[in-house]
């Protein structure tokens, strides 16, 4: 169980109570027992604040405004991918078709599975007049569409992003009227704030029903909407963790802990993870941090410490 976090959060938004930029976080977060939706608590200075300026540029058609804040992120959040789409759309969106191949290839290494951002790299690729790599490219593409046949959820995204690639590589016509070549734009509309909290919503609640392959697709869509959040790569760690992937988990935690160093929630629950693998050593190390952060005791220092006292989960 994520503890009382989605009532908190729900209560939180009914009532209101949105705390100023950066003191959330400060205190731990959403994820760690106080706070509100990602849209009402970022932290002093985070991507997150840097993702939703970009954002704003973007929609504002302000790209090279939007590549800047997006650049900051990557900086910053190295490993989300959210933050390298971004880029690689907002260079594109400018001309700078070289760069935004190279932002959309750091996203395919982190995730390679999205059909979105590899139609874009080949798209920026052809762009960039960088024909053979494309066409390579466009081969794997097409590979996967034959072992998908039409029987594959991503059959139809498949079949468009290879006629949208085709359709740029093909050789320029000097006796047609010139054409625009293929954009570069978001395969599905840019989430709002509001999307982004109904998403990140919906994650808590699956978590708390065990549908946790279903909250990390929330927590994606959340991220699409606020990039490298704190609270939702705590979630998205935690989700991890019950999946059976510690690896991933602790990559999330880390993240969390990069952007924010002491957002109780991802101390917390990197300090069970740790316990789970038999490393007490490094959770007393993280129960050490919690605790100089409260003076006077909080619900993440005892449930750690249960959690270290027992030598596992104390609700199991």
């Amino acid at each position: 169980m994520v503890k009382q976090h989605a009532r908190q959060i729900v209560l939180l938004g009914l009532l209101l109570a949105t705390p100023p930029l950066g003191v959330a976080l400060a205190s731990g977060g959403g994820a760690s027992g106080g706070g509100g939706m990602p849209s009402m608590s970022a932290p002093m200075y985070d991507p997150a604040r840097e993702y939703s300026d970009g954002m704003a540029a973007y929609q504002a058609g302000k790209f090279k405004d939007a590549a800047r804040s997006f650049d900051h992120v990557t900086q910053v959040a190295d490993g989300e991918v959210s933050g390298w789409k971004m880029l690689g759309l907002s260079r594109a969106a400018t001309g700078d078709a070289k760069g935004a191949a190279r932002a959309f290839d750091r996203a395919l290494r982190i995730d390679p599975a999205p059909i979105d951002t590899r139609r874009d790299y080949v798209l920026a690729l052809a762009h960039a007049k960088m024909t053979d790599k494309a066409n390579a490219e466009l081969a794997k593409l097409k590979t996967r569409a034959d072992a998908c046949k039409d029987s594959c959820p991503d059959a139809t995204a498949l079949k468009l992003a290879i006629s949208q690639i085709e359709d740029a590589l093909k050789p320029a016509d000097e006796t047609a009227p010139p054409k625009p070549a293929a954009s570069i734009a978001p395969a599905s509309p840019l989430l709002t704030a509001a999307a982004g909290d109904s998403a990140y919503l919906e994650a808590v609640s699956l978590i708390n029903e065990h549908r946790y392959a279903d909250a990390l697709a929330a927590l994606d869509r959340a991220e699409a909407a606020f990039g490298p959040h704190p609270d939702i790569l705590t979630y998205r760690g935690y989700a991890w963790r019950k999946l059976g992937h510690f690896d991933r988990a602790e990559q999330n935690y880390r993240a969390a802990l990069a952007i924010a160093p002491d957002h109780r929630g991802a101390t917390e629950y990197y300090g069970e993870l740790k316990v789970i693998e038999g490393d007490l050593p490094a959770a007393r190390a993280l129960l050490a941090r919690i605790d100089r952060q409260c003076a006077f005791g909080c619900a993440e220092a005892e449930d750690l410490r249960r959690w270290i006292e027992r030598g596992a989960d104390p609700a199991s």
